[in-house]
């Protein structure tokens, strides 16, 4: 009889190793697939945003859901799909490796001189006084980000057209150079370069092509699961955006394996697991869009919620887990922090991660726009490991893609939900 239970506990702990091994494996397929480049890094400009958002739809119908929605909203959105070329005193740069684009840049075709700024000994009337000189008439006038941030009225001065005769700005950023962002909803006067130091350090004059596209009323949508619960009364909400930076020029993309298909891909796991064990309250699960659009997809739906909000009992929203820091970054809503607290005993007890790190709540993605209407919610996201420096590169790519935070965010949040 003792061997018959020794068998049948070691059957039992290989089908859970099995059904464990499983979840990851599907975690990384989707997490491949959608960071691969037929999704061209899920932007606007090629359509990967609605194809990724196509994939997912029928990713939670296998999962075994009841339902799935899309719902339907439209942006304004700068992109960069056309020709994307850079040399600097003649030497060809590379695009996403020796500069990028600020994302609310207009296109910039020419040969220009370089007004490097003097950071060391900076007189603002000094410059706008050089740039009159025949020498700099259009140049491009460059200097490190942080300085022009730093001293920004000045340089917002560069930046009018007619304040000043220079073409535009070339900031500077070390290696690896990021797409800063997506926010991209209007275009400013003047193009901005991001530019290495090394790439543009003492040279004289750069010749620029470079193709913007402005979309007008672009359609995008938010991909909406549902399990349904025992009870419908109340909800958990799971979200994590699909829809990433897309491309820079024809031949760049920004895959974003970290950046959000780590997210996607483990709320759709999550979604799996509740279609098999059924909760006792109806569970969502939104993958949005136009997150790297200002958080568009998530204020869509908060504006237009398909259930009310304060119906839900907690939301959780997951952001960039592929990495490998042994320290979670949180971020809490004030009527969340009840729940937070639990979160840090759970944690404490199963040493899930070796230290929840709750910083201050800020609009840098989809939990935000619940958090200020007063919705219980939280933020994950697995910051300072070895993924997190390439966050917006090119770099965010499947061949970097890490995988150690994934276990521990799904069992964080299923033994939350146990116990709250």
């Amino acid at each position: 009889m003792k061997k018959y239970y020794r068998t049948l506990l070691f059957l039992l702990t290989l089908s859970a190793i099995q059904v464990h091994a499983q979840d990851l494996a599907h975690y990384k397929r989707v997490v491949k697939e959608i960071s691969s480049s037929r999704y061209q890094g899920r932007g606007y400009a090629k359509g990967g945003a609605n194809k990724a958002g196509k994939f997912l739809k029928k990713e939670y119908k296998k999962a075994g859901v009841d339902e799935v929605t899309l719902q339907y909203f439209t942006i304004d959105i700068n992109t960069f799909c056309g020709k994307m070329e850079m040399w600097a005193d003649g030497n060809k740069l590379r695009a996403g490796v020796d500069f990028s684009m600020r994302e609310y840049s207009p296109g910039i075709h020419g040969e220009f001189p370089v007004y490097h700024v003097d950071t060391l000994n900076f007189d603002a009337d000094r410059m706008f006084a050089d740039l009159q000189k025949p020498e700099y008439c259009n140049a491009l006038v460059c200097c490190d980000f942080w300085f022009s941030y730093n001293h920004r009225e000045a340089f917002s001065r560069l930046q009018k057209a007619g304040e000043c005769t220079n073409a535009g700005l070339l900031q500077t950023w070390p290696s690896p150079i990021k797409f800063y962002k997506a926010y991209g909803e209007r275009t400013v006067d003047k193009p901005i370069v991001w530019v290495t130091p090394e790439a543009i350090e003492g040279v004289k004059t750069v010749r620029v092509n470079v193709d913007n596209r402005f979309l007008k009323g672009y359609e995008l949508f938010n991909v909406i699961a549902k399990v349904s619960g025992e009870r419908h009364d109340s909800c958990y909400v799971f979200t994590a955006h699909y829809d990433h930076l897309g491309n820079l020029g024809k031949k760049v993309f920004y895959a974003g394996a970290n950046d959000n298909a780590s997210g996607t891909a483990a709320i759709v796991t999550l979604a799996a697991y509740y279609a098999k064990h059924r909760p006792p309250y109806d569970m969502y699960f939104i993958s949005f869009s136009g997150e790297d659009a200002n958080l568009r997809g998530s204020e869509f739906y908060a504006e237009h919620p398909i259930v009310p909000l304060e119906q839900i009992r907690y939301l959780f929203n997951i952001d960039m887990i592929g990495d490998n820091s042994p320290i979670l970054y949180c971020e809490v809503s004030d009527e969340g922090l009840c729940g937070y607290r639990l979160f840090e005993q759970i944690n404490g007890e199963r040493h899930h991660f070796k230290k929840l790190n709750k910083g201050d709540l800020a609009g840098n993605s989809d939990h935000y726009p619940f958090a200020k209407r007063h919705v219980p919610c939280i933020f994950l996201e697995n910051q300072e490991g070895c993924a997190f420096p390439y966050y917006h590169t090119i770099y965010d790519n499947w061949e970097h893609a890490v995988f150690d935070s994934y276990e521990p965010v799904f069992h964080l949040v299923t033994d939350f939900i146990e116990r709250y």
